[in-house]
């Protein structure tokens, strides 16, 4: 049986979450990052409950408001980060080298994707070994990998040093 708390937050959920969507939705670039921030508004408000037991929009959209300020924050320090590395690379190795083409295809790629093949090549983790970390059976490690292969392919740019460097990577 579901406790009274339970079912005032399931109605609020209900009621406000087209709401707090569209509130997102419109401030946001993804319909995906709407979607997780829409999610998380309402983890706040469970987290709050007690400080906070009848949740109106007000309350609710600036709970979005600061999680999408959040969110921005995050994707510029991210930005700002590879920046810096782009920038370290180019004073190692020079503005025309291979480090520099894979970090731009890298950097062209979504987070998982990035992540997946960083676990492969930075961190030389076997198939098991990167199942075991995405917790995942090995044979979706396996179509991951293959599919975040794929992806820095197209990533790279047609050239002669295109062929030594996705060598490098497996492709």
């Amino acid at each position: 049986m579901d406790s009274e708390r339970e079912l005032a937050f399931i109605a609020v959920h209900r009621d406000s979450y087209p709401r707090v969507y569209r509130y997102v939705r419109r401030r946001v670039e993804s319909p995906e990052l709407a979607e997780e921030l829409a999610a998380d508004v309402f983890r706040v408000v469970w987290q709050k409950w007690h400080d906070q037991p009848h949740a109106d929009i007000a309350w609710l959209l600036t709970v979005a408001r600061n999680l999408i300020g959040n969110a921005y924050r995050s994707r510029d320090r991210l930005v700002a980060l590879q920046a810096k590395l782009r920038a370290s690379a180019e004073l190692r190795s020079g503005a025309a080298s291979e480090d520099l083409v894979v970090h731009d295809a890298m950097a062209a790629l979504r987070d998982s994707e990035r992540d997946i093949l960083q676990l492969a090549y930075w961190d030389e983790l076997s198939v098991a070994e990167i199942a075991g970390v995405l917790q995942c059976s090995e044979a979706a490690a396996k179509v991951r990998l293959h599919r975040a292969r794929a992806a820095f392919r197209k990533q790279m740019p047609v050239s002669s040093r295109q062929n030594s460097v996705t060598q490098k990577m497996g492709a």
